[in-house]
């Protein structure tokens, strides 16, 4: 990774997960992936939905950490963003605490729930997004704690478990090794692409469960146009902090 950091890689294949979803929400929790959903509409998907994070959906992304006017096109109420919840016309990327390997993901401890260790956000709105729309995953550390071992300590999001009714939808998971997806057999978690110099032993390595390897390419680096976009969304470089930099 000379000529490219982490944190590029991965905001420009966030980006790409919502590149073919014509006009939907798109909400990014967290300051990756909210960047991310901004170099899509600016990059991919013009006709991306995306808001000012409280109240208003904007025509263009702006800098963080920057006073700028907005370009505002409409009122995002909350029950607005519930119309498009309950629709399925949302696609959320989002930062789980655990995921395992039925794409059960847990933000709400970490122990047993009765006396946890750890009291996390509680469940909140994953429950009802499972269910409804879309997610994709950031994780910033791929780590053996993030992708556990068996189950979830706490399910907060349905997944792909037989006796469940509803079966989730998940996009992409993008993390600090590889970009995979849910869609190897039997919805097992599969690799698609490794970041430049990581290797296939620390993937395995550092996922508490199976990884299907046996398809899979170099990350596609960056092009000149999404960094110069990422720099101006980022003008500060707080990306550089999430992964330690």
């Amino acid at each position: 990774m000379k000529d490219f950091n982490i944190a590029d890689i991965c905001i420009s294949q966030a980006a790409k997960v919502w590149a073919e979803d014509g006009e939907v929400l798109a909400t990014g929790i967290g300051l990756i992936p909210r960047l991310a959903a901004s170099l899509s509409k600016i990059a991919f998907n013009e006709g991306l939905m995306i808001t000012d994070g409280e109240t208003y959906l904007i025509d263009e992304p702006f800098p963080l950490g920057v006073e700028r006017e907005l370009k505002v096109e409409g009122y995002m109420s909350y029950s607005r963003v519930f119309e498009n919840l309950w629709g399925g016309s949302r696609h959320a990327m989002v930062t789980p605490t655990q995921i395992d390997q039925f794409a059960q993901m847990n933000i709400s401890c970490i122990g047993d729930y009765a006396s946890p260790k750890v009291q996390l956000l509680g469940s909140r709105g994953f429950p009802g997004n499972s269910i409804n729309h879309k997610n994709s995953v950031f994780i910033p550390a791929h780590t053996i704690k993030s992708f556990v071992e068996g189950e979830v300590d706490m399910v907060s999001s349905i997944g792909f478990k037989k006796e469940n009714k509803h079966q989730p939808e998940i996009g992409k998971v993008v993390t600090n090794l590889g970009v995979f997806d849910f869609n190897g057999d039997n919805n097992s978690f599969r690799l698609i692409s490794i970041h430049p110099d990581v290797d296939l032993a620390t993937i395995e390595q550092s996922t508490g469960f199976q990884v299907d390897v046996s398809n899979y390419v170099e990350t596609e680096l960056p092009s000149s146009r999404e960094i110069e976009i990422i720099d101006y969304l980022d003008p500060k470089g707080m990306r550089f902090s999430v992964f330690g930099g």
